[in-house]
């Protein structure tokens, strides 16, 4: 299969709308419940601890920048534990892919179609990141570079229509809560917004034709990602109060009926199921190719997508299985998906560094490649 490049610039949109991804619908009200006023300030704390685990990251794929994560991870403990640990990794992808598409029938049946069976939404929307999938990184690259401007613009007409609404008690008193839940939110804030990059790691640096500027556009789009989740959760908290905020399935989508300009501008929270739509599939696109991409690697497969058609359809099944109700997804999200992720995202990257140092693996001929490539790029 022919290797596919994309530019720094669309990586960039691809880390922004990645790290905003479901947590835009989901996040306020569990951090709410938890922290009360004071969940704006977990996202700023959040957002800024997101730093270390990226150059976690960056000082892993440098050793060997043409590989993705899954190749790196063989390289270094071998091939048969390696494997091992991939599998794991591929598993956890397949399983994020089916959930994304339960949040979708969720969302839709909940919001919009109520008499709508969420398995139809489901499969619609699994087409679509299965025809993404089937185009390359480079289409889909190319067709976020489109939609990033709308979803910009339609962000910023949200928080100014919004802002009328604010009422400023709703956040006071500010550092009322105790550190044992505020670190405890940090983390939960983090395993859904920051842990997740690593599925990023499938094409950094590998499918970036600059790796300088793609490890730029790596920070940046994360930090304006949090600067986006940070807006949306503080607004929550300042227009619906911590109450509203904590009991509401979808806070910020509350948020957006909210907003009323004299008596002919209503009901426009079309502009947030957009927005979420957006996010949601670039989150949904990037775990199933990195299932599709890290199988195919394990299996040695030259053509990945041939496995396209058979993993969409377990993703498909995998929606309708994989949360049972609302409190349970809620549940799993909070207590098991940080401990999950955070796996391969902390333990893993850390342990594939320390085992490379012990074996004084390096490939320097790669990065010497990688950096010639992208000088003349």
């Amino acid at each position: 299969m022919e290797k596919q490049l994309i530019s720094s610039r669309q990586f960039t949109i691809i880390v922004i709308l990645f790290t905003v991804g479901t947590s835009i619908l989901i996040i306020p009200a569990s951090i709410a419940t938890e922290v009360k006023q004071d969940a704006w300030i977990v996202a700023i704390i959040g957002t800024l601890l997101s730093i270390p685990i990226l150059t976690l990251f960056m000082a892993l794929v440098k050793k060997m920048p043409t590989l993705s994560f899954v190749e790196i991870t063989e390289k270094i403990l071998g091939s048969f534990l390696g494997k091992i640990v991939t599998i794991g990794f591929v598993i956890l992808t397949l399983l994020s892919s089916g959930e994304l598409l339960y949040f979708i029938g969720n969302f839709l049946q909940t919001e919009v179609m109520p008499e709508t069976p969420p398995v139809v939404f489901s499969i619609l929307f699994n087409l679509i990141i299965l025809f993404a999938a089937y185009s390359g990184i480079e289409v889909f690259a190319r067709t976020l570079e489109i939609l990033f401007p709308a979803f910009l613009f339609i962000f910023i007409i949200f928080v100014l229509f919004i802002t009328p609404e604010i009422e400023i008690k709703n956040v006071q008193p500010i550092l009322e809560v105790s550190a044992q839940p505020l670190i405890y939110s940090i983390l939960h804030f983090m395993g859904l917004f920051s842990f997740p990059l690593v599925v990023i790691l499938m094409v950094f640096p590998s499918a970036i034709n600059n790796y300088t500027s793609g490890k730029k556009g790596f920070y940046i789009g994360t930090l304006i990602g949090g600067l986006i989740l940070t807006i949306v959760i503080a607004l929550s908290i300042l227009v619906l109060g911590v109450t509203n905020t904590s009991l509401r399935t979808f806070p910020s989508y509350t948020l957006a009926q909210r907003i009323s300009i004299g008596n002919f501008l209503q009901r426009i929270e079309v502009i947030m199921a957009f927005i979420w739509m957006v996010t949601i599939f670039v989150r949904a696109f990037m775990y199933f190719y990195a299932t599709v991409k890290g199988l195919g690697e394990i299996l040695k497969i030259n053509d990945h997508r041939r496995l396209i058609l058979p993993l969409g359809m377990i993703t498909v099944a995998l929606s309708q299985i994989v949360h049972p109700n609302n409190m349970h997804s809620s549940k799993y999200n909070q207590e098991t998906w940080p401990l999950y992720i955070g796996i391969f995202a902390l333990f893993l990257p850390l342990l594939l560094l320390i085992v490379a140092k012990l074996r004084n693996i390096k490939n320097p001929e790669s990065g010497k490649s990688k950096n010639e490539d992208a000088g003349t790029t």
